[in-house]
């Protein structure tokens, strides 16, 4: 008897579960929606802020540029003058 029991308890189980499945997978796909939703938002949360980040790194970037390109005419030749020292005091020092 009580393994008939059992078994009739397990088939009102299934029945059961059966019947109430269509609400659990409506149940987990409003709350997989809504995972979506959030993952969505925290995401273009991410872009916006590693969109100002790069943002504020060219306006940083942009005028040293600018400097570097405006000051050429003076650093270039200065550095082809120390190379050019730095060049003759290296091929000189190994004859002393």
């Amino acid at each position: 008897m009580k393994t008939f029991l059992k078994v009739v308890l397990y088939l009102l189980l299934a029945l059961l579960i059966i019947k109430l499945l269509p609400l659990v997978l409506a149940l987990t796909a409003i709350a997989a929606a809504g995972l979506l939703v959030v993952a969505g938002l925290l995401f273009s949360g991410v872009a916006a802020v590693a969109g100002v980040g790069v943002a504020a790194l060219t306006a940083l970037l942009v005028p040293v540029i600018v400097l570097v390109a405006v000051l050429s005419p003076i650093w270039i030749p200065v550095l082809i003058v120390v190379g050019l020292i730095a060049l003759i005091r290296r091929s000189n020092g190994g004859v002393a």
